[in-house]
């Protein structure tokens, strides 16, 4: 997963202080300034979604404007995730 997060410019992990992740940490990468991709950390699975944020500096801090949940359980190995990751951020 490593190699997902440094292609697409995800940040570092960082623990959601905002409760809209349960407290997971969570990373980001940004669409434009208002909307961005985040994985979250769940134990060993990462869960991927679009949200949107005032502005980047409420990620983890406040809950998101939006949040939509687009994949549980992220597998870099099934095709059909790696398509929708890179309909968003390619």
């Amino acid at each position: 997963m490593t190699n997902v997060f440094l292609y697409y410019n995800f940040t570092d992990f960082f623990k959601d202080e905002s409760e809209a992740f349960q407290g997971n940490e969570i990373c980001y990468s940004e669409l434009n300034s208002e909307h961005f991709m985040i994985f979250e950390k769940e134990v060993e699975n990462y869960n991927l979604y679009v949200s949107k944020y005032e502005s980047k500096k409420d990620i983890g801090k406040k809950k998101p404007v939006i949040l939509e949940s687009l994949i549980k359980n992220y597998d870099k190995s099934i095709p059909e995730h790696r398509i929708l990751l890179r309909k968003y951020l390619e």
